[in-house]
């Protein structure tokens, strides 16, 4: 196997065994699972937290679709459009077993990859969604008002609503629907219903 093949190999067998133990797996467990020496592991990772980051990368990173932040702020169409797509796009992506699992491990530990991977989802869907709500419903931009938390924290309840769907599949093993789409688009459609109203009085500072 060339060097460029294990390393790839070592990667792919490193997400499946951090998905089934979390980050406190070993990687001398790992070496052992793999068939391989410890110190191979190392030949092509210098430390735990360094094949830690190639794993953010080979399954966060390059599961993110960059063509997602255009999408939100596509005016041509609705908002609740927008949104619909970008969800069932993203359920498509990202409900994977090794990504959820690890996704979840990240987060009860010290590795940052879960805060990372959030400040992505803010920055280019949560907030980039406030102010296109804002659009919609004709009340002032962030320079006039800037946006607040009750504003972003009604899109992070959206975002949470559907990706605990993925917890439910894939860390709690309890039964969710085989299709998601209907499921996405309910979610989508009940949020549009009640959110805009939320989010108008959230801004015209109204109780």
């Amino acid at each position: 196997m060339r060097a460029n093949e294990r390393e790839q190999f070592i990667l792919d067998e490193a997400v499946r065994f951090f998905a089934e133990h979390g980050f406190e797996g070993q990687t001398r467990e790992l070496a052992k699972r793999i068939g391989i020496t410890h110190s191979a592991i190392y030949r092509h990772f210098p430390s735990k937290e360094a094949l830690i980051e190639r794993v953010y990368e080979h399954v966060y990173l390059s599961r993110w679709d960059d063509s997602w932040a255009g999408l939100i702020i596509d005016r041509s169409r609705s908002l609740e459009s927008r949104l619909t797509e970008f969800y069932l796009r993203y359920v498509e992506r990202v409900f994977h077993y090794d990504w959820v699992r690890i996704f979840v491990f990240s987060g009860l530990k010290t590795f940052d990859i879960t805060t990372r991977y959030l400040d992505i989802v803010r920055r280019q869907i949560i907030e980039p969604a406030c102010l296109e709500l804002r659009h919609e419903l004709g009340l002032p931009g962030p320079d006039e008002a800037p946006l607040s938390e009750r504003e972003t924290e009604l899109f992070w309840g959206l975002h949470g609503r559907i990706f605990y769907l993925a917890i439910r599949r894939f860390v709690y093993a309890t039964p969710t629907p085989e299709s998601l789409d209907e499921i996405v688009r309910d979610g989508v459609r009940s949020f549009m219903l009640g959110g805009p109203a939320i989010a108008k009085a959230i801004v015209q500072r109204k109780p």
